[in-house]
């Protein structure tokens, strides 16, 4: 029957991981979802082998405007969320060798010029620690200027991105 929930989507436990905030999974029933990427940056990891990944929301580029914002909240900026993130994923058996990234938002939401360009220097910081790192990034959806919204299937690692004019899939399994 089209359009009939599966077994699996019933019992599905979706996690909402909100702005400047990140989580890491290896539980197949889980969903990890994030809202309304605009100039912060979505890094989505997953290691098909184990089914293990998470999402990291993050607002900022770097740290060193709030020192003490980044140590109560490290995923607020890209400098200290990523490591934060990639150590995270360890921890829940995720093999860095084996990640598949994806990468979305860094978008120039404000109308007019930007003088602050939050989404560009987030994109700028966030790619060049993930090649300075040696993490290899899968696909990508930034720039631009609308909203991104993430889903991550742990169970398929399929990543399901929305936009308000668009809706698409991709695995990181392959």
């Amino acid at each position: 029957m089209a359009g009939a929930p599966t077994i699996a989507s019933i019992f599905a436990q979706r996690v909402v991981i909100g702005v400047a905030d990140m989580a890491v999974s290896n539980n197949a029933q889980m969903v990890l979802s994030t809202y309304a990427l605009g100039s912060c940056i979505g890094v989505v990891a997953y290691d098909p082998l184990v089914k293990a990944g998470g999402i990291l929301h993050l607002m900022l580029p770097e740290s060193s405007i709030s020192m003490e914002k980044a140590q109560r909240q490290p995923a607020m900026f890209a400098d200290t969320g990523l490591p934060h993130f990639f150590r995270a994923l360890t921890g829940v058996k995720a093999e860095r060798f084996r990640l598949r990234l994806f990468v979305a938002g860094g978008a120039s939401v404000i109308s007019g010029n930007d003088p602050f360009r939050i989404g560009e220097r987030n994109i700028l910081v966030t790619m060049d620690y993930l090649s300075k790192n040696g993490y290899t990034v899968t696909h990508n959806e930034v720039g631009g200027s609308v909203n991104r919204t993430i889903h991550l299937e742990m169970s398929t690692g399929v990543v399901t991105l929305k936009t308000p004019t668009e809706n698409g899939q991709l695995s990181l399994c392959s």
